[in-house]
């Protein structure tokens, strides 16, 4: 039976309320302040009300503690640890060379993108526009811009404006931006995917204070629009920080999660713990008609995971009656989200006919990762398909 439980809202903070921490300008400040001098364990300790000593241990891809997390930070591009980008062979038999990092001009270009000041369109031109040829500016551009859609039936009602003053607070944001500038990280290209999997030691850290992906001003702006007053279901909310900024754009939201990942930040106290296609499946969720499905990296599974590969996907789709699904996952093969050898996309195009894609929006992707929004539709709220034209001879 589903139920739902408060809990800490910060695993050795008992201070930390996300409500007033988001709203206090000063704790943003004071975190901001320490991520300038690169002390990411200083602004973590800062910003969540952590004692000085903190013992915790985060587990992801690597089990660490902050202050090792922030020793590796140190160390800057040593070791490897930046080699993001890498020259791609000219034959299968030449190993793959790593490219000297970009320089901060052009990673602020790309930062730029999910400024709330500006809009994301027009940020994402200049990117590709003021990028110098054969650069990895050049290339992550032109990566965004062949990958960016938005349904044309839709674009003027998902033209996003840009708020340069009322945004509500996105600390993921602020955290996530720092971590490129410091990481040496320009965003997501065919450069990007040549030394295959990587990651950094920061990432854990961010992943369970916040979550597995960065929304954007544009992104909930875009969830909250086509949402339309109805409220969305957050399967496999996590830790709910996507579900806590939803509600902060005026969303109403209902984050739903199986507990079975830890997360040291809980963003919201009212998660309902279910398995998600059970919960879609009782009689009074009727299947989630009238709500916006939502997942937010969804897990693969299979092999040591457990379950069957892209089984949770898979599972929630048949469970689903309602009209409207969005996905936050990869937008490459790299196998991190949903199935293990395609996108997102791919697998609705070849297993879910009858839903039309409206949106494929990229987010703000951490180092050596290619984020993005998905969103489908169906029935008559999905656009019209143009009959195909005549060709006159």
């Amino acid at each position: 039976m589903a139920s739902s439980r408060p809990r800490p809202a910060c695993v050795g903070s008992p201070a930390f309320d996300p409500v007033l921490r988001t709203k206090d300008p000063s704790a943003r400040a004071a975190a901001l302040a320490r991520l300038e001098e690169d002390d990411l364990e200083g602004a973590i300790k800062a910003y969540f009300q952590l004692p000085a000593r903190d013992t915790y241990v985060y587990h992801a891809m690597v089990s660490i503690t902050l202050h090792q997390a922030q020793e590796v930070v140190a160390l800057g591009g040593r070791n490897g640890l930046h080699a993001w980008y890498w020259r791609l062979p000219s034959s299968p038999l030449s190993p793959p060379e790593p490219l000297p990092p970009p320089p901060p001009a052009d990673i602020a270009a790309y930062l730029a993108l999910f400024d709330p000041a500006t809009t994301a369109a027009a940020a994402l031109r200049g990117l590709s526009s003021n990028a110098k040829k054969g650069s990895i500016r050049a290339s992550v551009a032109a990566h965004l811009l062949a990958r960016r859609f938005v349904h044309p039936a839709l674009e003027r009602t998902l033209a996003i404006p840009r708020n340069r003053t009322s945004a509500p607070a996105n600390p993921y944001l602020d955290f996530w931006a720092w971590s490129s500038r410091r990481l040496e990280w320009c965003g997501p290209c065919p450069e990007s995917e040549g030394g295959g999997q990587r990651s950094h030691h920061v990432l854990p850290i961010l992943m369970h204070h916040f979550g597995c992906a960065v929304p954007s001003y544009e992104a909930l702006e875009v969830l909250r629009v086509l949402a339309g007053g109805r409220p969305v279901a957050d399967i496999g909310s996590g830790g709910g920080y996507w579900a806590f900024m939803l509600r902060a754009h005026g969303v109403a939201v209902v984050p739903v999660d199986s507990a079975q990942s830890e997360w040291r930040v809980s963003w919201v106290g009212d998660t309902v713990i279910a398995d998600g296609a059970k919960w879609l499946g009782r009689r009074e969720n009727d299947g989630g008609r009238g709500m916006v499905l939502l997942m937010v990296y969804p897990v693969v599974g299979g092999g040591v995971a457990g379950g069957v590969e892209g089984g949770f996907t898979r599972g929630l789709m048949a469970a689903y009656k309602g009209d409207t699904v969005a996905v936050v996952g990869t937008q490459n093969r790299n196998g991190y989200t949903g199935f293990r050898d395609m996108t997102m996309d791919e697998y609705m195009e070849r297993e879910q006919k009858d839903w039309t894609k409206i949106v494929q929006i990229p987010l703000p992707s951490f180092a050596g990762k290619d984020e993005a929004l998905f969103i489908f539709q169906r029935g008559d709220r999905a656009p019209k398909k143009e009959p195909p034209s005549e060709i006159k001879t």
